[in-house]
C-alpha cells in the first residue's frame, strides 16, 4: 500500500491539525460559546464545577499563592542526581509516582470512612452487600480521590432518601455536602465525609464498577507502566477541571482505557518490564493530542484491542444511540459507549498537545533557558497545590499510625510505603541524608544503560561531533508518529542535525490484505512544524509551570 495514497478522501477528512478555519470550529463546536475565536487565554472554563477541586491550578498564572509555599513539584529529590533529556522525566514520573501513592495513615483513614458507612447500610440493611470499587479498589487513587460505594440489596424501590437520613442521623455526612441524585442515568447519593472531608458516592446495584475494577487490576499486572502513567494523567486532567464527566471532561475510567488502547496496540509493546516512562507519557500526549481522529475512530479494549470506526458501535448499540466525540466501546457492556458523556473531548485533546509540545521542547532542547536541569520537567505541566500538601499533612497528624504491620493486610498489591516515604509524602519536601531511595529505583542499567534514551523498550546510541562548538549530531529515538493505514502501523526515526530534521522511516510496515484507504481510522499526521500555532489551552508559567 502506497502510504501517500492511504488518507481518507477530502470530503470524509477532517483535519484536526490544521493551523487555521477548523481550530476555531471545533472550539465553537465544543464548548458552544462564540467568544472562543480569540486568543489562547480563551479556553474551556468549567466554572460550574459541582465539588470543590483542592488540587486546582485554574489560572495559575495569575494565582501563583496556589503553590507558593512548597514550588509545585514536592515530588522532586534534592539528593539525586539529575539526568538530563528524556532520562530525567522517567525520573521524574517514578518521583511522582512514589509521591502521590498514599500513605499508610492516608489508606487507613479512608479504610475508616467505608467501615463508617458500611456500619449504617448494614444497620438499615443487614442482608445487604457493600462494595467499595473505583480507584479506592485499584489503588489507582489521588490523595483527593472519591471513594466510590456500590450497596447491592434486592428493593422494588431504592431506598436512597432512606440513606441519607441516616447518614445524617449518624452525623456521617456534611449536611450541605449529602446530595441524591434520584433522576441520573446512574441513580447516586453523593457525600462528604464529615470527619475526613473524603468525598463518597454510592449506588445501588451496579455490578459494572467492581467487573471493572477487576479488569483494571488484570491490566496492571499486563502493563507495568499503566500505574504509573495512569496517576501521572489523572493530576493532569484533575488540575485542569477536565476530570469530571458532568463538566465535559474524561471520567478516570475512561482515561485508563485510554491509556491501556495505546499500551496494548504500542509498536514495540506497552508490556515491556522495564519501559522509559517518560517516552511513553511523550508518545500518549503525541497520539491523542495530535494525531488520533476523534471524529471517525472509536477504540476497542477487549480481544487485544484495537482501533474501529465508529459504525460499528452502532450494531449493538440501542437505535437512539449517537457516536460521541470520544467514542470507548464499553470492554463488559457490548453497545456501551464509556466516553459518550465527555462532549469537551476535543478540550482534552489540545490539553495533550499542549502537553506533548512542552515536554517535546524540554527534553530536546539545547537552549540553556528550556534545559535547566535545577526546574522540573514534569512540573511543566503538572503542578500539586499547596492546599492538598497541606491536606496531607493534617491527615498525617489526625491519623497518625502505630502500627503499620496491621495495615499491611489491607493495602493494594503493589502498594510500597516506608515511614520515610510516608514523612517526605506527607511534608512536600524531602529531606535527610544518605542514599537517596529514589536514586535505587530510578533506571541505571539495564535497556536504558547510562546513555540518553528515547525509547519505551529498547537503547539508544549517543554520539556528538563537535566541530569548534559549531556542529552537534545528536541521534535519539524520538517520540513515534503513529500512521495507521487500515491495522497497520510504523514508526519513524527522527534524526537532528543543527537545526535541521530529517525523517527516515525505522522499518517498512507490513501491511496485510486489509480494508481501503478510505476506511483508514487515523489521518496520517503531518511532519511537524516549528512554526505551527497551537491554540493551548493553557499559558505557561514562567519558571515551567502551567497556568489552567
Amino acid at each position: 500500500m502506497d502510504l501517500n495514497n492511504s488518507n481518507l478522501r477530502a470530503p470524509d477528512y477532517i483535519p484536526l491539525n490544521s493551523a487555521t478555519g477548523s481550530v476555531t470550529e471545533v472550539k465553537k463546536n465544543v464548548n458552544g460559546q462564540n467568544e472562543l475565536t480569540g486568543g489562547a487565554d480563551k479556553f474551556y472554563n468549567p466554572t460550574k464545577r459541582k465539588r470543590e477541586n483542592r488540587a486546582s491550578t485554574y489560572a495559575l498564572y495569575k494565582n501563583q499563592h496556589l503553590i507558593s509555599q512548597y514550588g509545585g513539584t514536592p515530588w522532586r529529590s534534592e539528593l539525586r542526581h539529575v539526568r538530563p533529556g528524556i532520562l530525567g522525566l522517567h525520573d521524574e514520573i517514578e518521583e511522582f509516582y512514589r509521591y502521590m501513592q498514599p500513605t499508610p495513615a492516608e489508606h487507613q483513614m479512608r479504610l475508616g470512612v467505608i467501615q463508617r458507612i458500611k456500619d449504617v447500610i448494614l444497620g438499615l440493611w443487614p442482608q445487604a452487600e457493600v462494595e467499595v470499587f473505583g480507584s479506592f479498589r485499584t489503588g489507582l487513587y489521588l490523595p483527593t480521590s472519591d471513594i466510590d460505594v456500590v450497596v447491592l440489596g434486592k428493593w422494588e424501590t431504592l431506598p436512597m432518601w432512606t440513606l441519607e437520613k441516616a447518614l445524617l442521623s449518624h452525623g456521617i455526612a456534611e449536611p450541605q455536602s449529602i446530595k441524591v441524585l434520584d433522576k441520573a442515568s446512574v441513580p447516586i447519593v453523593k457525600l462528604t465525609d464529615a470527619k475526613t472531608t473524603v468525598k463518597v458516592d454510592i449506588s445501588f446495584n451496579m455490578n459494572n464498577g467492581v467487573k471493572s475494577a477487576r479488569l483494571i487490576q488484570s491490566f496492571k499486572e499486563q502493563f507495568p507502566a499503566l500505574p504509573k502513567l495512569v496517576l501521572v494523567l489523572k493530576q493532569f486532567l484533575l488540575q485542569r477541571d477536565l476530570n469530571e464527566v458532568f463538566t465535559g471532561g474524561i471520567s478516570s475510567y475512561s482515561l485508563i482505557l485510554m491509556t491501556v488502547s495505546f499500551l496494548q496496540l504500542h509498536p514495540r509493546g506497552g508490556d515491556a518490564p522495564s519501559p522509559n516512562l517518560g517516552t511513553l507519557l511523550l508518545e500518549f500526549f503525541d497520539l491523542y493530542g495530535k494525531h488520533f481522529n476523534y471524529f471517525v475512530t472509536g477504540i476497542r479494549i477487549k480481544d487485544g484491542g484495537a482501533y474501529i470506526r465508529k459504525e460499528e458501535m452502532l450494531r449493538d448499540a440501542a437505535d437512539s444511540y449517537r457516536p460521541s466525540i470520544l467514542c470507548i466501546e464499553d470492554p463488559l457492556t457490548p453497545g456501551n459507549d464509556i466516553g459518550r458523556s465527555s462532549y469537551g473531548a476535543l478540550t482534552v485533546k489540545k490539553a495533550f498537545e499542549y502537553a506533548y509540545m512542552v515536554l517535546n521542547q524540554a527534553v530536546h532542547s539545547f537552549q540553556p533557558a528550556t534545559n535547566d536541569l535545577k526546574q522540573s520537567i514534569l512540573g511543566r505541566v503538572i503542578r500539586v497545590t499547596d492546599e492538598v500538601i497541606q491536606y496531607r499533612q493534617w491527615i498525617q497528624e489526625k491519623f497518625p499510625m502505630d502500627n503499620n504491620e496491621e495495615l499491611s493486610a489491607h493495602l493494594p498489591p503493589d502498594f510500597e510505603c516506608t515511614r520515610q516515604e510516608a514523612s517526605i509524602r506527607s511534608h512536600g519536601k524531602r529531606t535527610g541524608g544518605g542514599t537517596n531511595e529514589a536514586d535505587s529505583c530510578s533506571p541505571s542499567s539495564g535497556p536504558f544503560g547510562d546513555s540518553p534514551q528515547h525509547s519505551s523498550g529498547s537503547s539508544i546510541n549517543s554520539n556528538s561531533v563537535s566541530g569548534g562548538g559549531h556542529l552537534q549530531v545528536v541521534k535519539e529515538r524520538a517520540p513515534m508518529v503513529w500512521l495507521l493505514c487500515g491495522h497497520s502501523r510504523t514508526r519513524r526515526h527522527s534524526v537532528k542535525l543543527a537545526s535541521h530534521w530529517l525523517i527516515v522511516p525505522i522499518w517498512p510496515p507490513t501491511v496485510p490484505s486489509s480494508p481501503s484507504s478510505e476506511s483508514s481510522p487515523l489521518a496520517l499526521p503531518r511532519q511537524p512544524s516549528s512554526t505551527a500555532a497551537v491554540e493551548a489551552s493553557q499559558t505557561a508559567v514562567p519558571g515551567g509551570g502551567s497556568a489552567t
